[in-house]
């Protein structure tokens, strides 16, 4: 009798042993199925039209693209340059962006800068912040890749 008590109270902790352990396998299983995101690579090539575009403040190595590295759904990223007025005039510096691909990330992806309608004397350099925001809306796009065109609009 006293035998069965026994194997009957190890049954009873085993049963309670699996139940544990499907309970927190089934947590841990939700759990990764309700995590969502959406990762984003891009790399962003940039152009200059009357101005130099640099990594360093000394002007000494230029910059020709931009790894955003990964993004996500509602986030920004931010990259800076320094712009050169290689010029001999006063410049007004002005960013567009082209070449959207695939094209439906422009409706997600912006990019400001702070250096809009900035004059920017002879042969000067400043620096110049570029902000990349993503919209917590983006869906299907995991790659996107765009053309950075800087302009520099000698004021007469």
């Amino acid at each position: 009798m006293e035998t069965k008590n026994m194997a009957m109270q190890k049954m009873q902790v085993g049963i309670v042993l699996i139940v544990g352990i499907v309970g927190v396998a089934a947590t841990v299983l939700a759990a990764t199925l309700l995590t969502a995101y959406q990762q984003i690579n891009n790399t962003g090539i940039v152009k200059a039209i009357g101005v130099g575009v640099y990594e360093d403040a000394g002007c000494t190595k230029n910059v020709t693209s931009i790894n955003w590295g990964v993004l996500y759904p509602d986030t920004n990223a931010s990259f800076t340059v320094y712009i050169k007025n290689e010029g001999n005039i006063p410049m007004t510096l002005n960013m567009t962006i082209s070449n959207w691909n695939p094209t439906q990330a422009a409706q997600y992806i912006t990019l400001n800068w702070n250096r809009e309608d900035y004059v920017l004397g002879a042969k000067s350099v400043i620096q110049a912040n570029l902000n990349l925001s993503v919209s917590p809306n983006i869906a299907e796009i995991t790659n996107f890749q765009f053309d950075i065109i800087i302009i520099g609009i000698e004021n007469a």
